[in-house]
């Protein structure tokens, strides 16, 4: 059950030896977006947060493809007229200069919010939002067959789930112009190349190298320390100089060697075993900041319409 008390009813959910896997599980529909989807992910990523054995997660999508975008048979902008889905998805999001937000958009600010590193299992075709939402994900594998596709011009609409500010950060700028401007399908032997995927295995290989890839996090990894180094990463992104990250590195390095977690690390290495962190995710130092869905600072981008 969600928090809400409804079921996953487009997502599998299973937690085992720390490493939560969450499946798009529309397979008949090839894993097609919808809000109602949206919403399951939503809750699964709640769930992911509360739950402090979960050390890493892994997305993939059932049947023989990732995800092929939204759902045309829903459209793309939430409608309140439409379904239930629908009005529960604006009540719980809010508005955006008064218009309902992008689905793929929310999703992709909480995966980013996530206090748990996630990892991409992407088989087959991954298009529109089942390209984009992979964009704020810590690690992409892909198969060698897998196809993806920023097609939103070839639709007549815009890059959705935050894309325009994660894919020139991943990609460069050239590439992610040209990808956009022709809406061409991009093979994984070109997405390894512009390093959109850091890893490109077997289509049958898929799921089992992005569970390795989190079993090694499980294994040997601080939590607090990949939550903490996580946001930092993407903070210093947008910093205007290295100094902030300076100074953002030096007051959470001087309260982390306070804790736990960093004389275990010490101790373990010296003493040539694993580790055994004993904290959370969820005791990231307060001087790093947390993934803001809405920017307090104007200078961040445009108004969110928001009272």
């Amino acid at each position: 059950m969600t928090a809400t008390g409804r079921r996953f009813e487009t997502v599998g959910y299973d937690v085992t030896a720390g490493i939560a896997t969450i499946t798009l599980d529309r397979p008949t529909r090839r894993n097609a977006f919808t809000l109602g989807m949206g919403i399951d992910l939503l809750d699964a990523l709640d769930e992911v947060d509360r739950d402090d054995d979960v050390r890493a997660v892994v997305v993939a999508g059932s049947g023989r493809d990732f995800c092929v975008g939204a759902d045309l048979d829903e459209g793309f902008v939430a409608d309140p007229a439409i379904s239930p889905i629908h009005r529960e998805f604006i009540e719980r999001t809010g508005t955006v200069e008064g218009l309902p937000r992008d689905g793929g958009g929310v999703l992709a600010l909480r995966i980013a919010g996530c206090t748990k590193p996630v990892v991409a299992a992407v088989r087959g075709a991954a298009v529109g939002v089942g390209a984009t939402m992979t964009l704020p994900m810590d690690v992409r594998v892909a198969g060698e067959s897998t196809r993806f596709g920023f097609v939103f011009a070839r639709r007549g609409i815009v890059p959705d789930a935050t894309a325009s500010w994660y894919l020139p950060r991943i990609v460069g700028i050239a590439t992610a112009l040209e990808w956009f401007v022709t809406g061409r399908l991009v093979d994984s032997a070109e997405a390894l190349a512009a390093r959109l995927v850091t890893h490109r295995v077997p289509d049958d290989e898929v799921e089992d190298r992005a569970r390795s890839i989190a079993e090694e996090i499980v294994a040997n990894t601080s939590p607090v320390a990949v939550a903490a180094g996580r946001r930092m990463l993407w903070e210093a992104m947008s910093m205007p100089h290295p100094w902030a990250a300076h100074v953002l590195e030096t007051v959470t390095i001087a309260e982390l060697v306070e804790g736990p977690d960093v004389q275990e690390g010490v101790a373990a290495f010296r003493e040539r075993r694993p580790a055994r962190f004993g904290s959370t995710s969820a005791d990231v130092p307060a001087v790093v900041p947390a993934w803001s869905e809405r920017p307090t600072d104007a200078s961040h981008g445009a108004s969110d319409g928001s009272a």
